[in-house]
C-alpha cells in the first residue's frame, strides 16, 4: 500500500486527509472519533469569544432526485468557553499524537490573537487556521470575510500571528471576492506557511413560500449564510488554479469544497493541492468515506 504519511507546511499527519474546521469538529469526542475512523489530521472548529448559536442552522439544496448537491449553513463559531476547548484538545493531542490537531481562529484584537496563540501552543497543537473566510455573522467587527476580502487588513492580521507563533501558520481564504490571488499574496507577505481554500460562499438557498422567509428560518427569520458541498468544487479548483499557476505565489495549499472520494481529493492534488479537507460529506455520510479516501 502506497504511504500517505504527509507533511503539509511542517504539520505532519499520516495521510493528507482532514476535517475542516466545522460542526465535525466542535468537540473533543467527535474528532477522537474521526482519528480512530482513519482521518489524519482535524481543524478545530473556529475559536474566538464564543456566540450562543441557533437552531436550524442548515438548508439543502437538491437537483432533481439527487441529494445534496449542496449545503447553506448559518452556522457561527464555537459556542464553548476557551477553556473547555483548550481542555478537549490537550486530550485529543495526548490520545493522538501522529494526527494533525490544528486551531483555526478567529479575534478582534492583537492581544486576543496572541493570547490564544500561546495558549494553544501550550497544550501541544500543531498549527493554526486564521479564519478570514466566514460570510455571515462578525463581518461589523472586522473578522471573518472582512478580512479575506481586504488584502491590507489580512496581511496585517497575519503579520501579528506571525510574529508571536512558533507553529505553523494556515490562512483560510474567502471565495467572496473578485481575484483570489490578491489577499493570497497578502497572507504570504505577513508570513503564512499556508493557505487553504475555499471557505463557504454567500447565498441564500431559497425562500420558503408558506412562511415568505429565506431558508433556514429561525423564529421566523433568516439571513444569508455559506454554502458548501459539491456544487462549489468546481469553483474551488479554478481558484485552487489560479494560484498554483500565479508566479509570485509559493505557499502549499490545503484545498477545501465539495470533496466527497478519493477521485474528487485526486482532482486538488492535480491542480495543486497538498492536502484537503472535509466538511460537508462527513455531515452527510459519515467519519467513515475517509476509509474510501485512503
Amino acid at each position: 500500500m502506497a504511504n500517505l504519511e504527509t507533511n503539509f507546511a511542517g504539520i505532519k499527519s499520516p495521510n493528507p486527509f482532514w476535517l475542516a474546521s466545522a460542526p465535525p469538529t466542535n468537540t473533543g469526542y467527535q474528532v477522537m472519533n474521526a482519528f480512530r475512523a482513519g482521518w489524519g489530521g482535524a481543524v478545530w472548529k473556529t475559536l474566538g469569544v464564543p456566540i450562543v448559536n441557533v437552531s436550524s442552522r442548515y438548508s439543502s439544496v437538491s437537483y432533481k432526485n439527487n441529494k445534496m448537491m449542496g449545503l447553506n449553513n448559518i452556522e457561527l463559531i464555537t459556542d464553548r468557553s476557551l477553556e473547555v476547548n483548550l481542555k478537549e484538545m490537550k486530550e485529543v493531542k495526548k490520545k493522538f499524537p501522529k494526527n494533525a490537531l490544528i486551531a483555526s481562529m478567529m479575534f478582534e484584537t492583537k492581544e486576543e490573537w496572541h493570547d490564544c496563540i500561546k495558549r494553544c501552543e501550550d497544550i501541544g497543537i500543531d498549527g493554526f487556521e486564521l479564519n478570514y473566510g466566514c460570510p455571515h455573522g462578525m463581518c461589523e467587527r472586522g473578522m471573518g470575510s472582512a478580512v479575506g476580502q481586504n488584502p491590507d487588513v489580512c496581511e496585517r492580521i497575519t503579520s501579528w500571528v506571525t510574529e508571536v507563533a512558533t507553529k505553523p501558520v494556515i490562512v483560510k481564504l474567502t471565495p467572496n471576492v473578485t481575484d483570489i490571488t490578491k489577499p493570497a499574496l497578502a497572507a504570504q507577505r505577513g508570513g503564512a506557511n499556508a493557505v487553504s481554500l475555499i471557505n463557504t460562499i454567500n447565498s441564500v438557498t431559497g425562500v420558503n413560500l408558506t412562511t415568505m422567509a429565506p431558508n433556514p428560518t429561525v423564529a421566523g427569520q433568516s439571513t444569508h449564510g455559506g454554502y458548501c458541498g459539491p456544487a462549489v468544487k468546481p469553483i474551488s479548483l479554478n481558484m485552487l488554479g489560479e494560484l498554483t499557476n500565479h508566479p509570485d505565489f509559493k505557499l502549499p495549499i490545503s484545498g477545501i469544497g465539495g470533496i466527497e472520494t478519493w477521485q474528487d481529493a485526486v482532482e486538488y492534488f492535480l491542480m495543486g493541492a497538498s492536502s484537503v479537507q472535509v466538511c460537508t460529506a462527513v455531515m452527510h455520510y459519515g467519519f467513515r468515506i475517509v476509509t474510501d479516501l485512503n
